[in-house]
């Protein structure tokens, strides 16, 4: 039987998605699991795969068009199988869709000439010849046109980003919580899981991806979502990490991160984050998050806040690791030490349980090594 193409929902508020790109023709002989397509939705830029091996077929959308979330937008016959049915034409890949032209301005000759050689737009000028036609006396006495600002190339994945944050930062109700922490039991943690060539890939990311998931196991009440009006506790936890790519910044979701090694999340990470950064995500990828970590310690920031990733409730931001001057038993002493910040949507977290959490974290960020007893 065929297998239907649909248009995937990775958002509560998404109604449809936009095709932004064919890579696989009507007609052409695709395996099960083959990206056929890249669709634009509310979230992400994401490619949808092959349900089958076999022949897509009953291609319903060309580049550019919005379809409905559930929609079908094509098929993929199984080996064997014959199309039923006409299929709808579409513009070939890559050929975009043809602009309304302006028309020109009434102008002589000469006077096209001047305007040129002194950069003027006859757009701008009004003709005082037959019909309204623009001479030369009306371009000599012209001034120059100013340079035209040329807008900046923005990608559907930066636009899509650009709203979401805009709609969280209107719409969610920030607070913000602050520490700084002694990272030296981080750092013992690290050192002491990348004592092999293959542990080695271990990143402060992954720890914190393990601490925090360990964090809201203990406080259920921040593994949740506002979603329809009212809060949502999620029973699975998915920590989505902050991955920054050409086009725009993306939040890949290791899923039920609680329940996997250090390795399997070191191991995972990286296959996100280079599908990130090659525009290969899937829609499973980007689905499902619950907590949301922002690590900017690698580009030297001690600290900020990060911008809640509604629908979820709260974000974790990591500054840099430095050595820096602490008290410690009354005597000032050099200790590694990281900024951290939690964001929390107010509807969702109020500020003991947000302070609960940052207390719970901090002290698993400082003793790590705890989650072994």
């Amino acid at each position: 039987m065929p297998a239907d193409v649909i248009m995937p929902a990775l958002g509560m508020a998404q109604d449809a998605g936009t095709v932004l790109r064919w890579l696989r023709a009507e007609g052409d002989q695709v395996a099960a699991g083959e990206a056929l397509l890249e669709v634009e939705t509310d979230k992400a830029v994401v490619e949808l795969e092959s349900p089958i091996d076999g022949t897509l077929s009953g291609v319903r959308a060309g580049e550019g068009e919005q379809v409905p979330v559930g929609e079908v937008i094509a098929v993929v016959l199984a080996v064997g199988e014959e199309p039923s049915e006409p299929t709808r034409p579409r513009r070939p890949a890559g050929e975009p869709a043809a602009a309304p032209r302006r028309p020109s301005p009434l102008a002589s000759p000469k006077a096209r000439r001047i305007a040129a050689e002194r950069a003027i737009d006859l757009d701008r000028i009004e003709g005082s010849g037959p019909g309204g036609a623009i001479v030369a006396a009306d371009v000599a006495g012209a001034r120059p046109s100013a340079p035209a600002a040329s807008p900046a190339a923005v990608s559907g994945a930066w636009r899509i980003m650009a709203e979401r944050t805009t709609s969280s930062w209107q719409q969610v109700p920030h607070f913000f919580l602050h520490r700084q922490l002694d990272a030296s039991g981080l750092e013992r943690w690290r050192a002491a899981v990348t004592t092999t060539p293959d542990a080695a890939r271990i990143s402060h990311t992954d720890l914190l991806v393990r601490l925090v998931a360990e964090a809201l196991r203990r406080h259920p009440r921040v593994n949740a979502t506002f979603q329809n009006g009212t809060p949502r506790l999620e029973p699975r936890i998915n920590v989505g990490i902050a991955v920054a790519t050409e086009e725009a910044l993306v939040v890949p979701v290791l899923h039920d991160a609680a329940d996997r090694t250090l390795e399997e999340i070191a191991g995972r990470r990286q296959e996100l984050v280079a599908a990130a950064r090659a525009g290969r995500l899937r829609p499973a990828d980007i689905e499902g998050g619950t907590f949301t970590i922002s690590n900017l310690g690698m580009y030297g920031v001690d600290s900020f806040d990060a911008i809640v990733n509604a629908p979820q409730a709260g974000i974790l931001a990591v500054g840099r690791i430095a050595d820096r001057v602490v008290a410690l038993d009354g005597t000032a002493v050099v200790r590694p030490t990281m900024h951290i910040s939690l964001s929390f949507d107010h509807r969702v977290v109020d500020g003991a349980r947000g302070a609960e959490f940052l207390r719970t974290l901090t002290q698993l960020i400082e003793e790590p090594l705890g989650l072994l007893r």
